[in-house]
């Protein structure tokens, strides 16, 4: 995969999961919000795209190259929940979606960034259990199930996802310093907690 497909297809990634946040911005009752926010998850898996959290779980069999092509992934995740907020401004839903959402990011940029960093670290253990439910699971029921479950979960219990913040702060119109620094720990606790689980069945594979 040369890296203008990796970063496009991280760009589209980032639109997706950003279309996840509107409906979940859009709708009160959080447990339907968090049902319906899988979109994103859903079309990513089944198209192929790239999405940062869920290509972090595989970096243990990569060569180091792959921290490059990471690092373009995670940018187009970027670059693609920014196109799409910025363009959702554009229309009559900007205004209480971007209400809601700086109500949002009050709170999570006014934690700890060691909160912050643990509720990470278990946002990308379930969205492991996600991607990787629905790329190894021989059911295809069990497929899907592991997808909405994983992401209904982390959102539900408060957890922290880095792409979903992105879209959040640009549709907030909040991206300041503390808030890139914000998503920085954010980052880097998504990608311990989605290298937990490898790390332990490799570990466990060795005994």
């Amino acid at each position: 995969m040369n890296n203008l497909t990796t970063f496009v297809k991280g760009i589209i990634a980032g639109i997706c999961i950003a279309l996840g946040g509107t409906v979940f911005l859009a709708l009160d009752n959080k447990v339907v919000g968090s049902l319906f926010f899988t979109v994103g998850l859903f079309v990513i898996c089944t198209r192929g795209y790239n999405l940062f959290t869920g290509k972090v779980c595989y970096s243990l069999d990569q060569p180091r190259s792959y921290l490059g092509d990471l690092t373009l992934i995670w940018l187009g995740n970027l670059l693609g929940t920014w196109i799409f907020a910025l363009a959702l401004k554009a229309t009559r839903l900007a205004p209480a979606l971007a209400t809601k959402a700086q109500g949002m990011c009050e709170v999570k940029l006014g934690d700890t960034l060691f909160s912050i960093f643990i509720l990470s670290i278990f946002c990308n253990i379930l969205i492991f259990i996600a991607v990787d439910g629905f790329k190894n699971n021989p059911n295809a029921i069990g497929k899907y199930l592991a997808l909405f479950f994983g992401v209904c979960v982390f959102i539900l219990a408060g957890f922290e996802h880095c792409v979903a913040n992105m879209f959040y702060i640009s549709i907030a119109g909040m991206w300041s310093g503390q808030a890139l620094l914000f998503i920085l720990v954010n980052t880097l606790g998504n990608a311990v907690g989605g290298l937990l689980i490898p790390v332990a069945s490799k570990l466990l594979q060795e005994k």
